[in-house]
């Protein structure tokens, strides 16, 4: 099962030439997502020659391939990974039992859900950056973009497999709703709040791979534990291409950091007048889509939660490892802080309705990680500046601390008192109207915006004076 059939229409993994009902219900599906991909993927780019990895094979190490290609003409297809035999489900009340190849009746409503959400992120988030080509800090930055653009509808086609092979009639009709809904569409918006805001310009893109992406890999990493054998190894080939989307948020943002470093060096502290971007206008950033990613692991004391681990639906972070001692989780608890007459108290709670806080814990981890790399940064060029991350009761739209006014060192304030301060930790549009002007489009080969320093290597061993996009000759000057 590892061998991709690129010479089908559909390039796949799972002998869909064997299904031909199947085969013929995604080939029908196609031309809806190729008028939508036309429709509300990267703006002014579809006729020109982007260097991107596409997938040949899901064995490691040969699942990315590089070469020139046309969007619309990207081999978006169905890959799992390799299958593991006698696998059984590892945690939950189902724990040593064999997964299912099936979707288990009593499951059905959860599991489509899970998927149809999972799925609503994907071509959300190409509608979010679709104009950002537009404003690109280099053709490395272009390319990358990119790549996370036609990766995000290959992992659309993912979830609509699912939908189409395991769920009938609902789930076909499930996979066309969400080449209908749209991202900030009054009408018919995308199912996740996050997944509705605006990204205009490359600071937001930096900070949406950052932080909303990285929700992405824990959540697909604790759907790649699933008893549901098909999204299990369809999250774990998603988290392969995952990674770069990772990358590109955590080192864009690095180099931001940089930038901006060298130039206060150069000029005496001042950026602004230089192109740069100010170090408290990027922390306004970190606290925007930092607090927006949170909302999207749910309630942090969840029944739903309980009941996708006791079935062996959705598991923790690496369940599957030594992380854990307990698999069960029937008798630990887990320490929930909620807001009760204007008072922070701390409560214990069963464990397992405790799983999306688990989940959540181990996100603000890894991205703690990041920001003291980035403060090594600061440190190391001799300025005078900490990035952090918000307290998880700042500016929150979903959970127990919901619509509460707390500044980000968590600390609950009147509304007045936070209306007071709000422009200084959130962004205003000033700041807004701020970044945009410094998002010029540069395409020369191995030049940079003034407000964002060169990575350290180029894609794939590239020079980064690398042609990674071919313009038609119609485009822009």
């Amino acid at each position: 099962m590892g061998n991709v059939a690129l010479d089908e229409k559909i390039p796949n993994n799972v002998n869909l030439s064997g299904d031909r009902k199947l085969q013929k219900a995604l080939e029908s599906w196609q031309p809806n997502f190729i008028d939508w991909w036309m429709d509300m993927g990267p703006e002014g780019f579809q006729q020109d020659q982007i260097y991107l990895r596409t997938a040949v094979s899901v064995e490691r190490g040969g699942w990315a391939h590089f070469d020139y290609v046309k969007m619309p003409d990207y081999r978006w297809g169905i890959f799992l990974a390799p299958a593991e035999q006698d696998r059984t489900i590892h945690f939950g009340d189902e724990i040593g039992r064999p997964v299912w190849d099936k979707v288990p009746g009593d499951a059905r409503k959860e599991l489509r859900r899970i998927i149809v959400t999972q799925g609503d992120t994907e071509p959300a988030s190409v509608e979010q950056q679709r104009l950002l080509g537009n404003c690109a800090p280099s053709l490395y930055d272009l390319r990358n973009l990119f790549q996370v653009n036609v990766e995000e509808g290959r992992h659309l086609w993912a979830m609509v497999y699912l939908l189409h092979s395991f769920f009938g009639r609902d789930g076909r009709e499930e996979a066309e709703d969400m080449l209908v809904r749209r991202s900030g569409n009054v009408d018919s918006p995308r199912i996740l709040g996050a997944f509705n805001k605006p990204i205009d310009d490359w600071l937001a893109f930096f900070c949406f791979t950052m932080f909303t992406d990285r929700d992405g890999k824990y959540q697909l990493a604790a759907l790649a534990e699933s008893g549901f054998d098909a999204l299990a190894r369809t999250t774990q080939f998603m988290l392969t291409e995952e990674a770069h989307h990772l990358f590109v948020g955590e080192t864009g943002l690095r180099r931001v950091v940089q930038r901006s470093c060298e130039l206060m060096n150069e000029h005496g502290g001042e950026v602004r007048e230089h192109g740069g971007i100010p170090l408290d206008i990027l922390q306004k950033y970190i606290n925007e889509w930092y607090s927006a990613s949170l909302d999207l692991f749910g309630a942090e004391d969840s029944s739903n939660a309980a009941s996708y681990f006791a079935r062996g639906l959705k598991g923790r972070f690496k369940e599957n490892s030594k992380r854990y001692d307990d698999h069960l989780a029937l008798e630990g608890s887990y320490s929930v802080e909620r807001l009760e007459n204007g008072r922070i108290v701390s409560n214990e709670i069963p464990l397992r309705r405790a799983m999306n806080l688990v989940l959540r814990d181990a996100y603000v981890e890894d991205c703690e990680r990041a920001l003291l790399r980035w403060n090594r940064i600061l440190e190391n060029h001799n300025v005078d500046f900490q990035l952090s991350l918000p307290s998880d009761r700042f500016n929150r739209h979903q959970g127990l601390f919901a619509g509460q006014p707390f500044n980000c060192q968590g600390e609950l304030l009147s509304q007045e008192a936070y209306d007071a301060i709000r422009d200084q930790l959130l962004p205003t549009e000033a700041d807004l109207n701020y970044v945009r002007s410094c998002m010029v489009r540069v395409t020369e080969p191995g030049k940079f915006a003034n407000w964002i320093a060169p990575p350290r290597k180029g894609i794939n061993n590239q020079p980064l004076d690398f042609f990674y996009a071919k313009f038609d000759e119609h485009v822009r000057a």
